[in-house]
C-alpha cells in the first residue's frame, strides 16, 4: 500500500468516527435489511473470478454484524440467495451454495448471534437444510441480534405460503373457508410470514447502486427506509454503514400520516 492509500485510508477512519461520535443510537433502525449486491461486478472490477466476489462478499457478512452490535441494532436479514438466482449456471450456483452454508455454519458457531432461516426450505440441497437446521437450534438461547439469513427466498413466494400456511392452519383447526375468509386481516397474514412476530425492517440497505427491492420482503418493507449504496457489497465499509444510520436518523417517517 502507497502513501496516498495510507493517507485515505486514514482519513476515512477519522470520518468514521466523527460520524460514529454523533450518531444517536435512539434513533437507530432496530432492524436492518441488507440486499448484498455486487460481488461479482466487484471481482469482475479487481480481475477475479466470481466465486472470489462470492468469498469476499461472505467475509463481509461478520464484519458488517460486528458494527450492527456496535450500535444496537436489534434484528438484521441478510438476504443471501434469492429464487431466482437457481437460474445461475451450475458453475456458479454450487460453489455459491457451498460459500453460503459455510456463513450459516459461521455465524452459529461464532457465538454472538441467533441465527434464523427465512425462504423455502424445499428449494434447498439437503446438506444446506441440515446446516440451517443446526444452526437455528444451537443459537435458540444465544442473547444477541437476530440474523435472518435469507436463503432461496422471494417476496412473492413467502407471500404465497404464508396464505397456504393461513389455510393449513385453518383446515387443522376445522374451520370453515367462510369464517376464515371472514377473519382474514393483515395482522393474520403477517403472523404467517417467515418472520412471524418480528418487527417489520425500519431500513433497507442495497449496495452496488441499484435502486430497486427485487422481491425483497416485499410485506414487511411497506414502510421501510430505503438507502442504497454506490459502493459493491464486498468493500463496503464501516463509514458506508454509518452514513446509512444518519441518513436514517434524518429523516422523518410518517406511516401515511
Amino acid at each position: 500500500m502507497n502513501l496516498r492509500d495510507k493517507l485515505r485510508g486514514l482519513l476515512v477512519r477519522l470520518y468514521a468516527r466523527r460520524v460514529e461520535g454523533h450518531l444517536d443510537h435512539a434513533q437507530v433502525p432496530k432492524h436492518i435489511g441488507v440486499i448484498m449486491d455486487g460481488n461479482r461486478r466487484w471481482a469482475k472490477a479487481a480481475g477475479s473470478t466470481t466465486v472470489h466476489g462470492h468469498r469476499a462478499g461472505a467475509e463481509k457478512i461478520e464484519e458488517f454484524l460486528g458494527w450492527c452490535t456496535e450500535t444496537d441494532v436489534e434484528v438484521v436479514t441478510l438476504w443471501l440467495l434469492s429464487t431466482d438466482n437457481f437460474d445461475r449456471p451450475q458453475e456458479e450456483l454450487g460453489p455459491l451454495l457451498g460459500i453460503i452454508e459455510d456463513v450459516v455454519r459461521t455465524l452459529a458457531a461464532d457465538g454472538r448471534w441467533r441465527v434464523h432461516h427465512v425462504g423455502t426450505p424445499d428449494l434447498l440441497p439437503s446438506q444446506m437444510q441440515t446446516a440451517l437446521k443446526e444452526a437455528e437450534e444451537s443459537t435458540a438461547a444465544v442473547d444477541g441480534i437476530l440474523v435472518n439469513v435469507a436463503i432461496g427466498y422471494g417476496g412473492r413466494q413467502e407471500i404465497a405460503d404464508a396464505v397456504r400456511s393461513m389455510i393449513l392452519d385453518a383446515q387443522d383447526k376445522g374451520t370453515s373457508m367462510e369464517d376464515l375468509a371472514d377473519s382474514v386481516s393483515v395482522d393474520l397474514i403477517g403472523r404467517h410470514l417467515y418472520t412471524g412476530a418480528q418487527p417489520d425492517p425500519d431500513l433497507v440497505i442495497r449496495t452496488s447502486g441499484e435502486q430497486r427491492l427485487s422481491g425483497f420482503m416485499l410485506w414487511q418493507t411497506a414502510h421501510s427506509e430505503y438507502y442504497f449504496c454506490e459502493v459493491f457489497w464486498p468493500a463496503f465499509r464501516k463509514v458506508d454503514f454509518l452514513r446509512a444510520l444518519r441518513d436514517y436518523a434524518a429523516r422523518h417517517r410518517r406511516y401515511g400520516g
